[in-house]
């Protein structure tokens, strides 16, 4: 399938033919504009997929927010700093018959359990300190039968339900980043199925890197801590775990994690600026060391991908038009 790009006002495509495996991908959520720390990540993805011989893939992640238009927006953006992708762009909410048949798969094998606790029983409770900072402590792992029952009974008069969350199968799990080598890390008991019956991210984002062939995750290194869970929920459903590469994420001066709000930062922001497409290239090129870049190509031509330095790219904001 030859690579290709959707026309700014062609449709979103989430069906189709299984491809075949052997797949890079970029995966943004439809919350806004991209800004140049996303681009950045896009152009190493793509970049990455493209050096090492495989297809490049797109997919839209909207099964949470969902700003109108954005998806759109983004697609145009990738389109004009010159990353194409291979066959239609699979949209996350037109997959949810695979992602319900993967809970069953889930629960059939008693991989699930159900959990009763609020965000607020959750925040307070995993403040222990034998659990690791930000996931479940436990608390609905080993209830009885009875305790289940009881706990159902009391949510359903809340007019709530329980979510489903992982039964780690393992404390920890292993996997492999083209950048940081081995990395071992916790395996949390994250939640697959939410309470309001809609499967969560972190089974949706398996489920379809296995049906798109995906065998190579490059992402922000924000989401390292995650790819054990991940891997140990692909192992669980017969889907083959990807290899890793978690680049470094934009920052501010502060150190902080890039946002729209820090300033001319979007492609839409910088045009206004007088940038174009290759000048906004040519900014992320010198992030990566390579001078001169004016398009995707430049860069995927000249980066030395493991010689990439492992630290955040500090952003300044242009307040003007690109220096000659």
């Amino acid at each position: 399938m030859s690579p290709s790009a959707p026309s700014p006002s062609g449709p979103l495509h989430g069906r189709g033919r299984v491809p075949a495996p052997g797949a890079g991908r970029f995966a943004p959520s439809p919350s806004g504009d991209l800004h140049v720390g996303n681009l950045r990540t896009a152009v190493l993805a793509w970049t990455w997929a493209r050096r090492t011989g495989r297809r490049f893939v797109m997919r839209i992640e909207d099964i949470d927010r969902v700003l109108p238009g954005a998806a759109e927006r983004q697609l145009e953006d990738l389109a004009a700093i010159g990353l194409d992708w291979d066959g239609e762009v699979l949209v996350q909410s037109t997959r949810s018959q695979a992602h319900r048949a993967a809970l069953e798969r889930l629960v059939r094998a008693g991989d699930v359990f159900e959990c009763y606790c609020s965000r607020r029983d959750v925040r307070e409770a995993s403040s222990a300190p034998h659990v690791p900072p930000g996931h479940y402590p436990g608390t609905c792992l080993d209830l009885t039968e009875d305790q289940r029952r009881e706990r159902r009974a009391r949510l359903a008069a809340q007019g709530r339900r329980p979510s489903l969350r992982l039964r780690a199968p393992a404390p920890t799990w292993t996997v492999h980043d083209e950048l940081h080598g081995d990395f071992t890390g916790p395996v949390d008991h994250f939640v697959v199925q939410r309470s309001d019956g809609v499967p969560a991210y972190n089974l949706a984002v398996v489920v379809d890197d296995g049906f798109q062939g995906v065998d190579q995750v490059t992402r922000g290194d924000d989401l390292l801590g995650q790819a054990p869970g991940q891997a140990c929920l692909a192992s669980l459903l017969g889907i083959p775990v990807p290899d890793y590469v978690h680049v470094p994420l934009a920052v501010t001066r502060g150190g902080t994690r890039l946002a729209k709000r820090d300033g001319a930062v979007t492609l839409a922001d910088l045009r206004g600026l007088g940038w174009s497409p290759a000048d906004v290239v040519g900014w992320i090129g010198e992030s990566l060391g390579i001078p001169g870049a004016r398009t995707a190509s430049d860069i995927e031509e000249a980066l030395d991908l493991h010689a990439m330095s492992l630290r955040p790219w500090v952003v300044e904001p242009p307040v003007g038009p690109p220096h000659p």
